[in-house]
Formats: C-alpha cells, sequence, structure tokens
C-alpha cells in the first residue's frame, strides 16, 4: 500500500508537470466512481441526487443517502437494466452521468456546479445554467486533473470530479478548528463521504456546548504518502481529539484520556455522533479509553492515547 502510494504521488506530480508545460497529460490513473449507499453523506450524494432529477426521479436534493434516495435509485437502476440493490457504483454512475456544456440547463448542470464549488471551492451559483462561469471551472478543473480542457463534462470528467478529494471546511463558526500536530501543511482531504460525514457529526456535537471538534490530519488532496501516518493515503481516514472539560481543546492543547482535563463523556458523545452521522460506514475509530472500548464506540491500537483515528468505509 505503501508502494502504491508513492506510485500515486509520483504520477500526480509529474502529470502536474506536464499540465505545466502545455504537454497532454492523463487524468489522474487511480481516478474511479466512488461507492454510496444508504447513509451516506455528502457532496457525491448531492450529485446523485441532482442527477436523479436529471432523469425525471423525485428526490430531495440534501446530501444525505435516506430511504427516498435509495427508493429513486433503485427505481432508475430497475428502468435501465441493472442490478437493483440501491448501491450506486460505477455502473450506476455511468448511466446516469449527463454529458454538459456550455448553454445547458437543468439539474446535471447543478450536480456540476455543487461538485465543483465542494472540490475545487470554485464558488459558482448553483442555479442550473451552464454559463461562462461555469464553464471557466470546468475548464480550470480539466487542467487540474490533466485532461483536455475542452469545457464538457463528459464521462471521464464526471469520474474525475467525483474521484477527487474534498477538502474539510472548517468556515461554519463554532463547529471545528484545523490542527496538524505532524506539520503536515494543508493535510485536510479526504473523500466527499468522510468529509461530509464528519461534518454533519461537528455540526451537531457543537450543539452539545462542549466546544469545537479539533480536527487533525486526514489526506492529502490526491492521496498518497503522509508522513508520521502509516495509513491516511486514501481518503479514508480523519483524526480528531478528545473533548477536554474546559471544552478549550482547540486552544490550550490536546490531552490524553489519562489526563485530569479529560471529558470522558463529552468525547463519548462525539464517538456517538460520528457513528449516528454516518450509519454503516465507519470502519473503526481507533481510541484507548477503557471504557469506550467497554461500550464497544473505539477500538485500542498502540499510540492512540491523545487521538481519534476514524476509518470510514
Amino acid at each position: 500500500m505503501r508502494q502504491l502510494a508513492r506510485i500515486i504521488t509520483l504520477f500526480t506530480a509529474v502529470a502536474g508537470l506536464l499540465v505545466g508545460l502545455g504537454l497532454p497529460a492523463q487524468a489522474f490513473s487511480q481516478a474511479a466512481f466512488p461507492l454510496v449507499s444508504s447513509g451516506n453523506r455528502g457532496s457525491d450524494v448531492v450529485t446523485l441526487q441532482h442527477l436523479l432529477a436529471a432523469h425525471g426521479r423525485s428526490v430531495t436534493v440534501d446530501g444525505a443517502f435516506g430511504s427516498g434516495t435509495h427508493t429513486a435509485v433503485v427505481g432508475f437502476q430497475q428502468s435501465k437494466g441493472l442490478t437493483t440493490d440501491g448501491v450506486v457504483g460505477s455502473a450506476t454512475w455511468s448511466a446516469l452521468a449527463v454529458t454538459v456544456r456550455q448553454g445547458d440547463n437543468g439539474p446535471a448542470v447543478k450536480a456540476v456546479q455543487s461538485l465543483l464549488n465542494a472540490k475545487r471551492r470554485s464558488g459558482l451559483g448553483v442555479d442550473g445554467a451552464f454559463g461562462p462561469g461555469t464553464d471557466s471551472a470546468v475548464r480550470a478543473f480539466q487542467s487540474h486533473a490533466g485532461l483536455g480542457a475542452d469545457g464538457v463534462v463528459g464521462p471521464t470528467t464526471w469520474k474525475n470530479l467525483l474521484w477527487h478529494y474534498e477538502s474539510i471546511d472548517f468556515g461554519t463558526p463554532g463547529t471545528m478548528c484545523a490542527q496538524s500536530p505532524d506539520g503536515n501543511a494543508d493535510a485536510h482531504w479526504a473523500t466527499a463521504g468522510a468529509v461530509g460525514q464528519l461534518e454533519a457529526a461537528a455540526t451537531t456535537f457543537a450543539t452539545t456546548g462542549n466546544g469545537k471538534l479539533p480536527v487533525g490530519d486526514a489526506g492529502f488532496e490526491h492521496g498518497g504518502d503522509i508522513p508520521g501516518h502509516a495509513s491516511h493515503d486514501v481518503g479514508m481516514d480523519i483524526d480528531v481529539w478528545p473533548i477536554r472539560t474546559d471544552s478549550a481543546q482547540c486552544t490550550a492543547g490536546r490531552i490524553t484520556w489519562q489526563s485530569s482535563t479529560y471529558d470522558r463523556s463529552a468525547t463519548r458523545r462525539l464517538v456517538q455522533e460520528i457513528r449516528a452521522k454516518a450509519p454503516g460506514h465507519v470502519e473503526l475509530i481507533f481510541f484507548n479509553d477503557p471504557q469506550l472500548i467497554s461500550d464497544g464506540l473505539t477500538t485500542n491500537y498502540p499510540n492512540h492515547d491523545n487521538h481519534l483515528h476514524i476509518r470510514y468505509r
């Protein structure tokens, strides 16, 4: 896995160099349609919901893959002769993807605009009108990804947009703060599902009055090896810090579960929210508090006394 991560990082660097030289380059070699199913959240789910609407399916665009979205997916799969399992994988994404370009209008354009905003901070109005601003943002992404910058969102651009990692949004007041204990600049990228599910948990936890959620390293924009970590290579791992009794975990420094200022009750609530906002999509949470382990909420792992390592599925 580590060797593969180094190869991916090298490829990304070479692709960027080729684009900079004005030479032809290939799309991200690791790009693949994400697997999305019931319980998922985030910008990929928003995209799915817009694309279902583009195919005439009635669905609420809320970024949460609930029963209504599941029903719409199954109906769409049935209409296309696909496996009707409600799981959106490569075949379903390929059938959903509508090629759009400047001058087009409708839900499929909203899907493109929302993805560009989430994954490239393009600042587009999600109005469903493919105008010059959307065209410029699409071309910028295509250049970034090493694609032909023609402004046409076809199957390859859809796949690269959906695959591309997303930066955790620390702009919502009172919810999260960014930490980088290992000195990894801009290591707050992860898959759209991981980001959406963590942000939803942080938003709910913020209502408890226990302070912000400190977020440590996740990963780099295009994945790959990250110093100080044996994992965090594929956008599914995010570190967060335990909660303090003074709620000052974002300013007073991180603690261990043995510390006198450790708030077990608040940290338990945090873990419960993380799991509740991603039902069926949390692989594990490493954290060595024996009580939370006894509760079945976390798992013991060496060197995880002072942070919680969330691994999403």
